[in-house]
């Protein structure tokens, strides 16, 4: 989720409610990691999401080489309906460093998302995205001709891109605290801060299509059309599931207090 623009803030005197549900899916994001993934690499392998499994129906329990790669791709036993793995790859990371970013995004950008939606709205919203997110995911693997339709993906980056597209939308002209590399902190709006980020996306994403051998034989990376597909999603449904009289409410405090502020 990083860029060069490293979020670390942003201003939250116009919120409304507290964003319980925000806390919760952190909460449940940081335990199903610590306490599930980091015990049994089974969990992860069987819970995660590989795009062949969706679109067969088929459980994969065991390790096995994809089609055109010499990588033995390691899998595990998943749940039953193996489509409930959408939902179990979106609370679930790769490491430390996966889990602390997707975090510190959800922390960041959620709360206001959720004040302009409503608990149970932000709630659907959020998973809503995700879901759209690895579909996105599954349909750019099938495209590029099959190879990624073995690799188990997994992480709540496209439900957390979401998020990001409808703060976009809800939100362009509030301030983001970023760090900038040596330089030092800036507030800058948020259409430029998320605009740089689905703008890196998207490059990233055309680029990763042309794979090269040494990435095909490695099985991995990042899955950028998520990232793309969970941005477009909350660009979308933002105007499904936003509260216009909360909103207008948020947006009336925060340009009243934004005078002289940073």
């Amino acid at each position: 989720m990083l860029t060069m623009l490293f979020p670390i803030g942003d201003d939250n005197s116009d919120r409304h409610i507290r964003p319980y549900v925000t806390y919760a899916l952190i909460a449940i994001n940081v335990f199903i990691f610590i306490f599930l993934q980091r015990p049994s690499d089974a969990f992860t392998y069987g819970y995660a999401v590989i795009p062949a499994e969706i679109l067969s129906g088929q459980d994969f329990p065991s390790p096995g080489r994809a089609p055109g790669s010499n990588t033995v791709i390691p899998q595990a036993p998943g749940p039953q309906p193996i489509q409930l793995t959408i939902l179990s790859a979106m609370f679930m990371h790769g490491g430390w460093a996966h889990l602390g970013g997707n975090m510190l995004y959800l922390w960041i950008f959620g709360d206001n998302v959720e004040d302009a939606m409503g608990h149970f709205k932000y709630l659907v919203f959020y998973l809503l995205c995700g879901v759209l997110a690895t579909g996105a995911h599954i349909f750019a693997s099938l495209s590029a001709g099959g190879l990624n339709l073995f690799i188990p993906s997994l992480g709540a980056s496209g439900a957390i891109a979401g998020v990001l597209g409808g703060y976009l939308m809800l939100y362009p002209t509030k301030r983001v605290m970023v760090l900038m590399g040596f330089l030092g902190i800036f507030a800058v709006p948020a259409v430029i801060v998320i605009g740089l980020w689905i703008a890196t996306q998207i490059f990233s994403g055309v680029g990763s299509i042309a794979l090269t051998q040494q990435t095909r034989e490695s099985g991995g990376g990042v899955a950028y059309f998520a990232h793309i597909g969970g941005a477009i999603a909350g660009l979308v449904l933002v105007w499904l599931f936003r509260n216009p009289r909360i909103q207008r409410r948020a947006q009336e405090r925060y340009n009243f207090g934004s005078s002289g502020r940073y």
